[in-house]
Parts: C-alpha cells; sequence; structure tokens
C-alpha cells in the first residue's frame, strides 16, 4: 500500500526522531541519542533494563575502553550514571581537562547490528555518534526499524529528482542558471551552478564542492574552502562554461555543530583527522557519489575536475563520470591554514 512509509522514509522519521530526543527501536533494542536525551527518559530506559552506551571505535579509542565488536564499543553504563555522565564519556570536549572518565567496562559477544544501526542513523542525523541502548521492544508510538536493512539503506546510493531551477547572474558569471536537487530519503536538497550552456556530450569543466558556511559564508581563514569555491566560479565564468556542485556535506559530512566541536579540539592541539576521531567520526564522512548522480541527472558523463583530491576523481570514475583531467585548485593558503593544508596532503591524500 503506497500509504505505507517505505523503509526510507521511515529512517528520515527516526532521524528526526533522534534530533528531538525519542527513542528508535532497533529490532529488539531502543536507542536514544546521548546529545538530545533528557533525564526524565533516561530514567524511563533505564526501567526497562540495564544500558550501555554504543559508541564507535574510534571513540573507545580515545576513551581507551577495549572495542571487542572492533568498529564499535559497548560501553556499560554505572547504575549511578546521569545525563552528564553519559555526556562526558561521548563528547571529547573535556578529555584534556578531565581525561578520568573510568574504568569503562565493555560487553562482549551477541547480535551488535542493532547497535551499528543506531550509530549510524546518529551519524547521519548529523549528531554525536553516541547511543543509549537498552534491549526492550519499542513501546506504541516510536519508530521502529529492522537494524539490518537500515544498515543497507543508509550504506545505499540516494537517488536525487530536479525539483526547480532559474536564471542566477552571478559576478563571477552574468550567464549561469541554479539547479536544486532533492534527495529521495527526505534529506537536505544539492545545488548544482551551471555556468554558460556547457554541452553535454563533451567533457565540462566541473567542481564537487561541500559546503562550508564558515569558509563560503564568514571567510573563514582556517581552511581554504571559500577561495576554492570563488576561484572555482571566476574560472568558470572565465572558460564561458562550467557547473559547479555544491553538496550539503558541511564539515567533511559532520554537520556544522559537530564541525565546531572539532575546531573546538582543534584549538586545543588536535589536527583535523585526530579532532574527528576523538569524536567517534572516519577521518572524512562526506558522500561524494551524490556528485556523480547530480551530473548524471544534468546529463553529463565526462568531467575536467577541478580537485586537489584523488577520492572525488576515484569515485567519479567508478561511479559511470570519466574524468579526462583533474585540474588543480591550490588557492588560499594563509598562517592560519598551514596546518590544516599540510594535514590535508599528508593524512586525506590531497595534491597540494
Amino acid at each position: 500500500m503506497s500509504l505505507i512509509p517505505t523503509l526510507a522514509e521511515t529512517i528520515s522519521r527516526a532521524r528526526a526522531d533522534l534530533r528531538v530526543g525519542l527513542p528508535v527501536g532497533f529490532g529488539g533494542w531502543l536507542g536514544a541519542s546521548v546529545e538530545t536525551l533528557s533525564p526524565a527518559r533516561l530514567a524511563d530506559l533505564r526501567a526497562l533494563g540495564p544500558v550501555v552506551l554504543a559508541v564507535t571505535g574510534r571513540r573507545a579509542e580515545t576513551l581507551k575502553a577495549r572495542a571487542y565488536d572492533g568498529d564499535l564499543a559497548r560501553v556499560r553504563v554505572p547504575a549511578e550514571a546521569d545525563v552528564a555522565w553519559l555526556r562526558a564519556v561521548a563528547d571529547p570536549a573535556d578529555d584534556l581537562r578531565m581525561p578520568m572518565k573510568g574504568p569503562l567496562f565493555t560487553d562482549r559477544d551477541g547480535d551488535t547490528t542493532p547497535h551499528r544501526a543506531a550509530l549510524a542513523l546518529a551519524k547521519s542525523a548529523e549528531l554525536l555518534p553516541a547511543m543509549v541502548m537498552v534491549e526492550a521492544a519499542a513501546p506504541e508510538g516510536l519508530t521502529r526499524l529492522p537494524p539490518g536493512p537500515t544498515l543497507a539503506q543508509l550504506a545505499a546510493e540516494t537517488g536525487l529528482a530536479p525539483v526547480a531551477s532559474a536564471r542566477l547572474p552571478l559576478a563571477a558569471a552574468e550567464r549561469s542558471r541554479l539547479h536544486v536537487l532533492r534527495p529521495d530519503d527526505g534529506g537536505i536538497e544539492h545545488y548544482a551552478v551551471e555556468i554558460g550552456a556547457p554541452r553535454r556530450d563533451l567533457p565540462v569543466l566541473a567542481r564537487l564542492h561541500s559546503a562550508c558556511f564558515t569558509g563560503d559564508v564568514l571567510g573563514s581563514l582556517k581552511c581554504d574552502c571559500g577561495p576554492q569555491l570563488h576561484a572555482a566560479l571566476t574560472t568558470m565564468g572565465g572558460a564561458g562554461e562550467g557547473v559547479l556542485l555544491y553538496l550539503n556535506q558541511e564539515g567533511r559530512g559532520i554537520g556544522l555543530a559537530n564541525k565546531m566541536r572539532a575546531y573546538d579540539l582543534q584549538s586545543q592541539g588536535f589536527d583535523t583527522v585526530e579532532a574527528n576521531h576523538r569524536l567517534g567520526f572516519e577521518d572524512d564522512e562526506r558522500d561524494f557519489r551524490l556528485g556523480a548522480a547530480m551530473l548524471r541527472r544534468l546529463g553529463f558523463s565526462a568531467v575536467r575536475l577541478m580537485t586537489n583530491n584523488p577520492r572525488k576523481v576515484e569515485m567519479m570514475q567508478s561511479h559511470g563520470i570519466e574524468v579526462v583531467e583533474r585540474v588543480p585548485l591550490i588557492v588560499g593558503r594563509n598562517r592560519w591554514n598551514d596546518t590544516y593544508l599540510a594535514v590535508k596532503r599528508d593524512k586525506s591524500g590531497h595534491l597540494l
């Protein structure tokens, strides 16, 4: 029946539930985000049974907690622990000021698919990847997800559909058009700036640009994003044609709030990658498949890609977009981002 939500639509609903503090059912488990959990709901979860805190292997490594499950750890929550304790374990903001959080004991054996699904959902909601879990059936009224299929759905390539487009004269190119494309999983829209009228049967000058509110809008000196955005548009304007894809994946896919958490950690002496790991994320959580999907929807099959990131080239080629040339885009270096760019080169493989 078409009136019943699909799995992708139910995941979208569950994502919103986590953000407002509601638990979600994952098979025979209930999971709630540490970041949005209230004391009253923690008490109600405890009434259902012993609770554990699921964190990623990256966060467990920082906490010196044994990750028996490899990519995640199930930390036993002491009976006296409150929401403040849970958040102190989940959020590394005070790790250096208050390093002793344990001893932390972790579970081993048993099915961890519900915990993996819960952490993946938290990441997709741009919340800290830390979930309070209790083995109990979800009460009536709460969203329920099948753990295995949920993991598969969250890892699947997202479909995109054009929503609207209009002429939009820019300082870099008066003859340009903005396309808005909407993912079918309920996520935020992504944008394509088409400059001129590039032919669909020839390689187009293209740029995959991930949203950076601090750099693109505020002119932050901590990264090179703003200069890259404007240099790409200027180059395309000078050439008379091109396509800039603006992917709403702030902070390498972890969201603006987590990006600010990472910035705070950087001020404590950690580099970009180390900060992401302490938060429980991978080096880069972005999904560049979106860029290939957007180009296909716009009718392009080959590009001259403006990037310093070999991963973007590999992704494009593996998803049906021929990269006939990599066009370097090295701009925006200053004394504030010199270390950041060095980390991009040395740890992320950027060609700088």
